[in-house]
């Protein structure tokens, strides 16, 4: 056998795979399903990078551990190929997206994926541009829309100057645009929105009872922005106009010394006194063209406008101004507030700015640097005592601020309530790649769905594709595609022509990947019902509040609508940590890239997977530098000797060095590949490899031990190692070893061998071995098996650690 030629031999393995469909569980027949899943990919014309294959890696190495443990494993792969980024790239590059995505998908699959050496099941591969696929996106549109979790609205929303396009909140965090980095303005249009809103309380609880990564629920738990508080009225003085208000302080109400609405807020356009109209629309005006970011600064200077009204405070019964500021955002809480500037920083800066009454009503319960004589340097926003606050006043903050919800609800002013940031999912995109809506406008009948038998709306090929900026996307151009019949009356009418955000199409498809060749239903039920949910699901943390939260959103409401019969989509969600390069995160976008491929070709795809997972543990990452990739490839070599260069040993293992070394091997991969600390995992094979090469010749047992711990790291060269040794099955149909807990002890002791109460021999042997193994190998030594020759043992006396005596006859 010559050197370790790892083209050949990867090139022979994935061919036999595949020509075998080793990896093609039958989704009918197997009785312990398993759904393994990582993110599927968006094909980028530069292909996968390194973070990618980090990724995937990980992925796999569970998904072939669990096969390996018994279960019949169920690994899909797709591409979700719709969207800004691939339309923004094809536009660059003067292609059509159609024509760059087909291309993309066949080099990812065909150049790369493949090469990874996963053990994807390609004969269920979803592509969302595909019409099978996208037809089912707009079924579940329209399941949504008759459910009255779909609807349509005029408002202002995140646009993005340089896509052309709207975008949800959660693309536009940080007031600049995910894909390309541009500063997000507001515009007014009318835009379809999911009520994501009416499951907040379901997303957030569930949180507590679903194993994800704990950063992942974190990052959803502040985005859906749970508040327990209180609403409180405040009305007009002339009694005309009732404005809530919601506070989570409402111990401080008696210091709220003026009222700030939203300049968005429709009560401003009531409110405003002539005097102040034209100051205000000006500042509206000025509003519309900031972003969240923006009016939301901690560090911008405060600015607004008093409209001239008044309301009465109803704690105080006092007559305080009302304004407007930017600050104040009308998507958050009720779209007002009750300024209490001893109590709040805005607050406090707006107040002294405008020379506004600063009331404290609240007071530490020591003497505080925060009050220089009877004037606040700043605002104290901490628990105290209450003063200035009518009857309250003596009680702690915390219990009078109980007492004062209670008098509030007596008196019909306010009631205990909770509120989130969370807002409703914005899914209209003013673009040509993705999904168009469902929906016809009809003067007649209003807004219809498209009949179901109508699906799919087939997305025209446009050669003229790039947005103008009109607030209209370029199917609205079109008009073959607008004129349409209604479904309900027969007249002329208009299709929607937006198409709607590609998060749409990745909030479902893990429904889809066992179904994939059904072309009646979504999901057939008695798959779904059989795999799903996901058992486990990895990806990125960057995806926390998109990705994942709408997929578990969708899940909830097709399980609501009776479709399926469980309401979070994953058992299991891991985020995998992040590779770096030269300490910065792997980006397009900067250049910092690392292309697998010419890695893969000179050092080959076991060597490049090991290598990566042995960067750092997977939920952590690592710095990319290839400086430690030729020490794997070494390994590699080693272990290729071993099975090729070394004889032997067929006879049962002595050595007990050698059996404490399997046993504590096999427990401490299993455990850590549990636990996706694949690094540790791989330094305890290295160790392993050492340890019995030292020893001159190899057992079988060993070797075959050995290969099978290694073949969800090294696939490719554990096969042909496990098919030299003279298998004639895939390793992969093997069975994980199991460690014995009593051989990973270090500890040895010397068990006394009797026969009828005799001493015969010792034995030096692993501490806390139990009777069945100690018998055992008593009855391994010629001299015990020449004493019960032709006896019989009637009785074993077995004391632990101390002997073992046969009572024969």
């Amino acid at each position: 056998m010559g050197k370790y030629n790892h083209l050949e031999i990867e090139s022979k393995w994935q061919k036999i795979w595949e020509a075998q469909r080793l990896y093609q569980v039958d989704l009918k027949a197997a009785e312990s399903p398993y759904y393994n899943l990582m993110m599927f990919p968006y094909p980028s014309a530069e292909g996968l990078h390194v973070g990618n294959v980090f990724a995937f890696t990980g992925s796999d190495i569970h998904a072939r551990f669990a096969r390996l443990l018994g279960y019949d494993v169920f690994e899909p792969i797709g591409f979700d190929a719709f969207g800004i980024h691939s339309e923004n790239f094809a536009i660059k590059v003067g292609k059509h997206p159609k024509e760059l995505t087909d291309n993309n998908v066949i080099n990812f699959r065909e150049n790369q994926l493949k090469k990874l050496g996963a053990m994807y099941d390609w004969t269920h591969e979803v592509n969302t541009t595909d019409p099978k696929y996208y037809k089912w996106t707009q079924w579940i549109f329209i399941q949504l829309f008759n459910a009255g979790l779909a609807y349509q609205k005029e408002g202002y929303v995140n646009w993005c100057p340089s896509c052309k396009t709207v975008l949800a909140n959660e693309q536009s965090e940080g007031g600049n645009c995910e894909r390309c980095g541009t500063e997000i303005i507001q515009k007014n249009l009318k835009q379809w929105f999911f009520k994501i809103t009416d499951y907040a309380e379901r997303l957030y609880n569930n949180l507590k009872i679903i194993d994800w990564s704990d950063i992942i629920k974190k990052a959803q738990e502040n985005w859906i922005g749970k508040s327990e508080g209180v609403e409180i009225i405040f009305t007009t003085v002339d009694n005309k106009i009732k404005i809530p208000v919601f506070t989570t302080r409402p111990d401080t109400i008696f210091g709220a010394t003026y009222l700030v609405l939203a300049p968005e807020h429709p009560a401003v356009d009531v409110l405003t006194t002539d005097e102040n109209k034209s100051s205000a629309e000006k500042y509206r005006s000025n509003t519309i063209k900031k972003n969240v970011l923006e009016r939301t600064d901690l560090n911008k200077e405060k600015t607004g406008i008093n409209i001239g009204s008044f309301v009465i405070n109803p704690a105080t019964e006092d007559k305080i101004p009302i304004w407007i500021a930017d600050y104040v955002l009308f998507e958050y809480g009720t779209g007002a507030i009750m300024a209490v500037p001893a109590h709040d920083e805005r607050d406090f800066d707006f107040a002294q700015k405008y020379n506004l009454p600063i009331k404290q009503v609240i007071f530490p319960e020591e003497k505080s640097s925060e009050t220089e004589g009877n004037v606040l340097k700043k605002a104290f926003t901490g628990r105290g005592r209450l003063e200035n606050s009518g009857k309250f006043s003596g009680l702690d903050s915390d219990e009078g601020g109980v007492a004062i919800v209670s008098w509030l609800e007596n008196m019909g002013y306010g009631k205990k309530t909770i509120k989130y940031k969370l807002k409703d999912w914005c899914i209209s995109r003013q673009r040509y790649w993705g999904p168009p809506i469902p929906i016809i406008y009809c003067d007649d009948c209003g807004t219809l769905p498209v009949p179901e038998k109508d699906l799919p709306v087939l997305l025209p090929e446009l050669r003229d594709y790039l947005p103008n900026g009109s607030g209209k996307s370029p199917l609205a151009r079109v008009e073959a595609f607008v004129k349409a019949k209604c479904p309900k009356c027969g007249k002329d009418a208009r299709r929607e022509t937006d198409v709607s955000d590609n998060f749409l199409d990745s909030a479902w498809y893990f429904l889809r990947y066992p179904s994939s060749d059904r072309d009646d239903v979504a999901f057939d039920k008695d798959l779904t019902f059989k795999w799903l949910p996901v058992d486990m699901y990895i990806g990125g943390p960057e995806h926390a509040v998109l990705h994942l939260m709408y997929t578990r959103f969708i899940t909830m409401a097709l399980h609501d609508l009776g479709l399926i019969p469980f309401e979070e989509p994953f058992k299991k969600f891991r985020a995998h940590g992040i590779i770096t390069k030269d300490g910065v995160k792997m980006s397009k976008s900067k250049g910092n890239v690392v292309n697998p491929d010419e890695y893969i070709k000179e050092l080959g795809a076991d060597t490049f997977r090991m290598y990566l997972m042995f960067l750092g543990p997977y939920e952590e990452g690592g710095d990319f530098s290839d400086k430690g990739i030729k020490g794997i490839r070494r390994f590699l070599e080693r272990v290729w000797s071993s099975v090729h260069h070394t004889a032997i040993n067929e006879n049962p293992i002595e050595d007990n060095d050698v059996i404490y070394f399997i046993h504590s091997t096999i427990k401490a991969v299993t455990e850590d590949i549990k636990s996706l600390k694949y690094n540790t995992a791989i330094a305890k094979l290295m160790e392993f490899l050492n340890i019995i090469r030292d020893k001159g010749t190899l057992h079988r047992k060993v070797i075959e031990t050995f290969l099978v711990l290694l073949s969800p790291f090294a696939p490719h060269i554990a096969e042909e190692g496990w098919n030299c040794l003279g298998h004639q099955q895939s390793i992969f149909k093997s069975s994980w070893p199991v460690y014995d807990p009593a051989l990973v002890v270090k500890e040895t002791t010397e068990f006394v061998v009797q026969i009828n109460g005799k001493v015969r021999t010792t034995l030096k042997l692993q501490a806390a071995v139990d009777e069945s193994f100690v018998k055992a190998k008593a009855l391994e030594v010629d001299c015990i098996r020449r004493f019960l020759q032709g006896k019989t043992i009637i009785k074993t006396i077995f004391v632990q650690n101390k002997l073992i005596n046969f009572v024969i006859q």
